[in-house]
């Protein structure tokens, strides 16, 4: 795999972070927990790796402690180098800085960093898209049209009530004449997945003028007020993604990866998925244990029933107790004799013997962090 030295990968590890507040009160979008070992922010970085782009920065912008601690020098994404590398990026990283109020701020914020990048190209990516993408056939299309921006986007559905999102209209040249944010309708559309390609004299170009003028978002201030004034090339991806606006996106997406079909189109054999790798020991199962159709980690204890879920390393499951679509993250503890059906725990969340915990599809009952019932 070769390194592209001439592109920079940019991740926002904190953007829509107010989609599933539930989870992201005490860390960033980036280190909130997925598919049973991963972290959001593993298939960003992921996808700049096998695209082969070594030079990485990460912009944060409060409760960022818990990603330092899982990306630490990114050695696990073959990223701990002298040249390039892995670079986390704090909002107050100059004097006068202050927490940014969108991604154009954010990028003025940390500017310095950028410009000293030995790139010409630069990749901008979120933590809320899940997905296996190669960034080298867009950069080279990128390139070849002579676009400003190339925006990514994929056929999907929009629901109105699902969160936040951008729409694109595309014209028959490929090229977007048309924008909408959070328009009032569900149906079918070209959603984007907020990834962008472009050059970097034109990312300081449109950076200067809209600091200049108050302005701090790139779908706002750019996509949508200035469609007219800049190219900007559509990239449909065709592979799999889920896109994470609410705790309902990120309940289902999480129970998505239960198929196998979407774990093969997920889990790629030639572009992997890395993370940080921790020595747990095998998965134990109790005498009267009943597994059907779940993803279990590590370290995991079962002694109950166990049906469509997802149970992150640690997790211990008390004798007579039945869990059924539901997402328990990192030592999640449940006792005997309980009934648990629809829930998502956070991190070290203990439910006592005998309860009953039911929530549904669309609204899953959430515990929090080390919460206790």
């Amino acid at each position: 795999m070769g390194t592209n030295q001439n592109v920079l990968g940019l991740v926002f590890a904190s953007l829509h972070d107010e989609a599933i507040f539930d989870l992201t009160k005490q860390r960033t979008m980036g280190s909130v927990s997925f598919g049973g070992r991963y972290r959001l922010i593993d298939f960003p970085l992921s996808n700049f790796v096998n695209s082969g782009i070594s030079q990485v920065g990460v912009i944060t912008k409060r409760n960022y402690s818990s990603l330092l601690d899982h990306i630490g020098s990114g050695r696990e994404w073959d990223l701990a180098r002298k040249k390039g590398g892995l670079h986390l990026l704090p909002p107050y990283s100059h004097a006068g800085s202050t927490v940014y109020n969108g991604r154009l701020d954010a990028l003025g914020n940390v500017w310095n960093f950028v410009e000293h990048a030995s790139a010409d190209y630069v990749v901008l990516s979120n933590c809320d898209v899940v997905t296996n993408i190669d960034y080298r056939p867009i950069i080279a299309a990128h390139i070849r049209s002579n676009a400003d921006i190339t925006a990514i986007y994929a056929k999907g559905f929009y629901d109105q009530t699902q969160g936040s999102a951008t729409i694109f209209g595309i014209g028959g040249d490929g090229f977007v004449n048309d924008v909408t944010i959070d328009p009032p309708m569900s149906s079918a559309c070209n959603l984007g997945l907020d990834m962008f390609v472009m050059s970097k004299p034109f990312l300081r170009r449109i950076i200067k003028e809209s600091m200049s003028r108050n302005r701090y978002s790139l779908r706002r201030d750019i996509l949508l007020d200035r469609t007219a004034n800049y190219k900007i090339l559509a990239y449909e991806y065709t592979g799999y993604y889920s896109k994470i606006s609410s705790l309902a996106d990120y309940f289902s997406a999480n129970l998505a990866l239960l198929e196998t079909k979407n774990r093969a189109a997920l889990f790629l054999k030639n572009a992997p998925i890395f993370t940080q790798t921790r020595d747990n020991p095998p998965v134990r199962f109790g005498l009267e244990s009943h597994i059907k159709n779940a993803l279990i980690a590590d370290g995991c204890v079962i002694e109950g029933k166990v049906e469509n879920c997802v149970l992150f390393r640690g997790v211990r499951i008390g004798k007579g107790s039945v869990v059924r679509d539901s997402i328990l993250c990192q030592d999640t503890v449940v006792g005997t004799h309980c009934s648990i059906r629809n829930v998502i725990t956070d991190k070290r969340a203990i439910i006592a013997d005998e309860r009953q915990l039911t929530g549904s599809a669309g609204y899953p009952l959430f515990l929090g962090k080390e919460a206790q019932i």
